[in-house]
């Protein structure tokens, strides 16, 4: 049981799932600086330059959806210039290195059976 729970939280989707879940509420708290700080005081002067007006649209806080927006970009790009860009080139590098790695000899018993195929075949 302990080996099958070892195979299942090193699969390569539970890894990338974890990594995504963590980086996500790292940068969660980022994100919301930003578009609190920065993104929501640029919006306010876009609308009016009233600090309390909105970007409302009869029922709709236009606002509120270009800020989630944003963020979400955000937050990816953080998560694909910082976690996939270098994992990508390092998984490139570890394939690049197995193509490269000389290959194992054959064991002693696939050498005798070879050998005895290759006598059978004369």
């Amino acid at each position: 049981m302990l080996a099958e729970f070892k195979k299942f939280i090193f699969k390569g989707n539970v890894v990338d799932l974890s990594t995504g879940v963590i980086i996500g509420a790292a940068f969660g708290n980022i994100v919301t600086a930003f578009t609190k700080g920065i993104v929501d005081p640029l919006i306010k002067q876009m609308s009016k330059g009233d600090p309390d007006i909105s970007l409302q649209l009869w029922i709709f806080d236009l606002g509120l959806i270009i800020n989630a927006l944003l963020g979400f970009l955000i937050t990816a790009a953080v998560v694909f210039f910082v976690i996939v860009k270098p994992a990508n080139r390092l998984m490139a590098l570890l394939n690049q290195q197995e193509k490269t790695a000389p290959p194992t000899p054959p064991s002693a018993e696939v050498q005798l059976l070879t050998e005895i195929r290759d006598l059978l075949k004369k």
